[in-house]
Order: C-alpha cells, then sequence, then structure tokens
C-alpha cells in the first residue's frame, strides 16, 4: 500500500494585524485586516473600506462574510436591523450544510445548540393517532458521515454564525440599511444610511444581496422575481412554550376532512423550553398579536389558548416559489432568499442560500486575489440558478404532497456536471462512476481523512491509486495528497475545489498538462506568486 503523502503549496505570512425604516451606523467588531500585494479589481474613485460589501446578515449573509474572512478578504456586512433575526424559522439543517459547517469551522457549535428531529406524532381531536418518522431514517457511511437533518433554530445558527465570523476579525453594521447603489467598471458605491444621521457612501468592487425575499439589492437593481403562490392560504410561524404537551415528538394536526380546520404542527426546539408552531392562517396580521397566535392554536389544536404561555416570535407569511430572473448584475449578485424563495416544506431554504453563499465566496477570492479572469464569476449563476430552480420544485412538491423527503432533500446528490468548470478527461467509465462535478466523498486512507485534507480555502488535488504529476497546477495555496485506491472514487487524479466538487478529473499524471490549462480559468502564475496567503484559525 502506497505511504500518504500530503504537500502544501508554499505560501506567504500575512503582514497585517427587511426594507428601509431607521437607520443607524454600528460596528460590533473590527473589520478584517488589509492585506499586502497586489489586489486584482480594487475600485477607484476613493478609498474603499471594503472589498465586498454584503448586504443582509442571515445564514446567508454570515456564511458568506465567515468565508470571505477566512480567505483574506474584508467584507462590509451591513444589516438594517437593530439586531439578528429572532425567529426559528428555517430550524432543519441538511446533511451538505452540516459538511459546509464543518468546512467553516462552525459544526460543533451548531451539533452543541441542535438536536436530531423528533419523531413525529398525529392528533385528532386530541387523540394520539400513532408516531411516524419526519424524515427518511439513513445511516451515516464512511462516504457520507452526516445522514439526517439536524434541527437547530435560526437564531441560533445566526448566533454561531455571528460568533465565528468575529473569530475571524470581521462584524455587522447592525441598524444599517443600504440606500442607493451604483457601478461602473471599477466598482460599486453604496449609499447606507441610518441612525437619523448624513447618509453615509462607501466603495467596494463587489456586492452582494442577502437580504431576503424583499430584498433592496434585488429592487435597485431592477431583478424580477419569476414564480406561483403555493397555498392560497398563508401560514404563521411562532415560536411558544406550552407546558402542558410533551418534548418528545414532532407533533402534527392535519386539517379538518371538512375543511373547517386548517394544518398545524409543533415541533420542539432543541435546548429550549419552546415550540416552532406553524399553522394555516386566515387573519391579516403580518405580525400577529400574541393573542392571535393563541387563539389559533386553540382553534388548530386541543390546546387551549390558556395552555399556551410566552410567544417569544411570530410572524406570518404567504406561500409561495419564486426565482430571480438572474443572480448576477455586472458586479452586483444575489444569494439566498433574494434569489429565490421557497415553501418551508422539505426543508431546503436555508440549506440552498448556505450553498449559494459557499458557492460565490471563493470565486470572489479568486478574482480578487488569485489572478481569476472576471469571467469565473458567471458560472455562480450558471451553477446555481439551475440548483435553486431544482429544490423551489421540490419544495412546491412536498408542500403539495407529490413528493416526499428522502435523499433530494438532504442534498448530498447536488453535482455540477453540466458546469462550465467541470472537465472530465477520463473515457469508458462505469455507470454511477465519480465524475467532475459531483461532491468529493469523505473517508480515511492511508491516515488520512479526506473532509480534513480539503477544509480551508484552498483547492487539493487528489492522486488515487497513482502518483502526483511532478509538476503541480499554478494553483495558489495547493495541497496535494497520494492515497491507495478508494472505491468511493476509483483510481486517478482529482481536483477538488474550494467548495467540495470535483473539478477536474484524469487517469493519471499524463494528463497534468491538461490540468494546467484547466487552472487558468481560476488563477494566474502571478496570483499564485504575489497573492499573500490567507490565514485562518
Amino acid at each position: 500500500m502506497p505511504r500518504a503523502h500530503v504537500w502544501l503549496m508554499p505560501e506567504r505570512q500575512e503582514t497585517g494585524g427587511r426594507e428601509m425604516d431607521e437607520y443607524g451606523v454600528t460596528m460590533t467588531a473590527g473589520g478584517v485586516g488589509a492585506r499586502s500585494g497586489e489586489r486584482r479589481g480594487w475600485p477607484g474613485k476613493g478609498e474603499a473600506e471594503s472589498e465586498v460589501l454584503v448586504v443582509g446578515a442571515g445564514p446567508t449573509g454570515l456564511a458568506l462574510a465567515c468565508d470571505l474572512a477566512r480567505r483574506g478578504v474584508r467584507p462590509l456586512v451591513v444589516e438594517r436591523s437593530a439586531g439578528l433575526f429572532p425567529g426559528s424559522r428555517g430550524k432543519g439543517i441538511q446533511p451538505r450544510t452540516l459538511e459546509v459547517f464543518e468546512d467553516l469551522g462552525v459544526l460543533g457549535a451548531v451539533l452543541d445548540r441542535g438536536g436530531p428531529a423528533p419523531v413525529g406524532m398525529a392528533w385528532r381531536e386530541g387523540v394520539r393517532l400513532g408516531e411516524h418518522r419526519m424524515f427518511e431514517e439513513v445511516a451515516p457511511t464512511e462516504q457520507e458521515p452526516f445522514a439526517e437533518p439536524w434541527l437547530v433554530p435560526q437564531w441560533a445558527t445566526q448566533e454561531v454564525l455571528l460568533a465565528r465570523l468575529q473569530e475571524l476579525g470581521g462584524g455587522v453594521s447592525f441598524g444599517t440599511a443600504l440606500a442607493g447603489l451604483a457601478q461602473d467598471g471599477e466598482g460599486v458605491t453604496a449609499e447606507l444610511a441610518g441612525g437619523g444621521g448624513a447618509p453615509r457612501t462607501v466603495r467596494v468592487c463587489y456586492a452582494v444581496g442577502a437580504d431576503g425575499g424583499r430584498s433592496t439589492v434585488r429592487r435597485l437593481m431592477g431583478i424580477r422575481m419569476t414564480g406561483e403562490r403555493v397555498d392560497p392560504v398563508p401560514l404563521v410561524v411562532a415560536d411558544v412554550s406550552i407546558d402542558s404537551l410533551d418534548r418528545d415528538n414532532w407533533h402534527m394536526f392535519p386539517p379538518a376532512e371538512d375543511g373547517s380546520r386548517g394544518f398545524a404542527a409543533l415541533c420542539p426546539l432543541p435546548h429550549t423550553g419552546l415550540f416552532q408552531f406553524v399553522g394555516q392562517y386566515r387573519g391579516g396580521r403580518a405580525e400577529p398579536a400574541e393573542d392571535e397566535v393563541r387563539a389559533l392554536i386553540a382553534g388548530l389544536t386541543h390546546i387551549s389558548a390558556e395552555d399556551v404561555g410566552e410567544v417569544r416570535w411570530a410572524s406570518d407569511f404567504t406561500v409561495s416559489a419564486a426565482l430571480a430572473d438572474r443572480f448576477r448584475e455586472g458586479r452586483v449578485f444575489l444569494a439566498g432568499d433574494a434569489a429565490h424563495i421557497h415553501s418551508p416544506a422539505g426543508g431546503q431554504g436555508l440549506n440552498t442560500s448556505v450553498q449559494d453563499a459557499y458557492n460565490l465566496g471563493w470565486k470572489l477570492v479568486a478574482v480578487l486575489r488569485d489572478g481569476a479572469p472576471e469571467t469565473l464569476l458567471d458560472t455562480y449563476e450558471q451553477e446555481r440558478r439551475p440548483q435553486a430552480a431544482e429544490m423551489l420544485g421540490l419544495s412546491t412538491r412536498i408542500h403539495r404532497g407529490r413528493d416526499r423527503r428522502g435523499a433530494a432533500t438532504r442534498q448530498l446528490g447536488i453535482h455540477l456536471r453540466e458546469s462550465p468548470l467541470s472537465r472530465e478527461t477520463r473515457t469508458g467509465l462505469p455507470e454511477g462512476a465519480l465524475v467532475a462535478g459531483d461532491r468529493a466523498p469523505d473517508g480515511r486512507r492511508d491516515g488520512i481523512r479526506l473532509f480534513d485534507l480539503f477544509r480551508g480555502p484552498h483547492f487539493t488535488l487528489l492522486a488515487v491509486g497513482t502518483d502526483l504529476p511532478e509538476e503541480p497546477p499554478p494553483l495558489p495555496h495547493l495541497r496535494t495528497a497520494r492515497i491507495a485506491p478508494y472505491a468511493a472514487y476509483g483510481r486517478g487524479l482529482f481536483l477538488i475545489r474550494p467548495d467540495g466538487h470535483i473539478a477536474w478529473a484524469g487517469l493519471s499524471a499524463a494528463d497534468a498538462e491538461d490540468l494546467t490549462d484547466w487552472a487558468a480559468r481560476v488563477a494566474t502564475p502571478t496570483g499564485r506568486t504575489t497573492a499573500p496567503a490567507p490565514t485562518w484559525p
């Protein structure tokens, strides 16, 4: 069996330390320190305080900011609200997102703040009808270490991501609203307002709208959303305490057969005394009053209004499915709910949003730091918009009872085989073989855990049952490793992207010239030698 070999490219060390209302500018932590070396795409027209403006501090914006900060790019994150979103809405973290969180360095905290999905319990007229599993039961494997969703209140996920961003030297400007946005060939000018003071103008290389379904960025860019209303009856989501209900089950209350009563559910939120309530709502308030929430629970379940204690947060929303006509307008990008909105059925919205951030982050850095051509940024929409459309359709089918939660909702099968960045040079592969564009599986061979090898802001060249090329491709901060044959991969050379997908696959070191040609799409030799290496905890 060949000896394990890991090689890290030499690196230089760092040289330096929903709509608009009231506005304010308050930094909760310092920005990421400036890097030495030439910055490709640095905007003109005055000094820029950051390179990327991220509008919105939800899971999408915070995940993107963490990814940028660990790669040495300063994000300016602005959030119009005075603090983080307070509700539990996007509580289901899918296995693929757990993998992303492991790479971002927050998996342990996310696991500590959550728990597995409880077994479902159906009720009718106060009588238990029996238990059922909410998700298909799947055991973890060597290739897929996370098999089932993990429930974490959205506010807890956001707290974890914000803490990580602050560890990386970043922060969020809470109470800061985007009032204007303009761009030219050199950068983006944003007008920020808050606290009753004078507007503040900032200049950045790129801007990302991660500001939700009512995105100001999307409106300012004139980008339309196309979609449909999935359900004519709105939903209320609320975080409530109910001492009279056990926390061992996810309690489901089917609608009355005669249509006189709608659907409801109560899911215990891990490590809290709260339940997330979801129920069909025919009221008119965007944020129902506490007594309205109690009355709605009493009307849809056997629980009396008096048994409902604290109502910590509540909101209603229309169940729609819509997709932005485009995800990029010049130097401005849309991500998360700003680009796509889903039914909550199947737990896809937050997860698809985090995947957007994970796809975009490394590409922005490749252009800003590593000499990658601007055309690399076109692949963000080319890769993510079809995936978002697919997840949107899946969520809609699940909501309407035409599909079920299963392998697709776990998102481990998402692939980028049709991407212009995916190059498969091998021929005659058996059906089901791992190919370029697929998610790179985990595993442990020759003392190496592959996800540990991949973790961090770099490409990885993995030789499986073959030799590494004598001259690696000119990719900044490249890691290489050689392991024995592994059935999940077969044999060959595999270049793993920073987001865990296989970018290029070949048979052996004899294909190194083709690999070097591919590498020019994402970096230049100049980018390799002059860009300082990011450091991360």
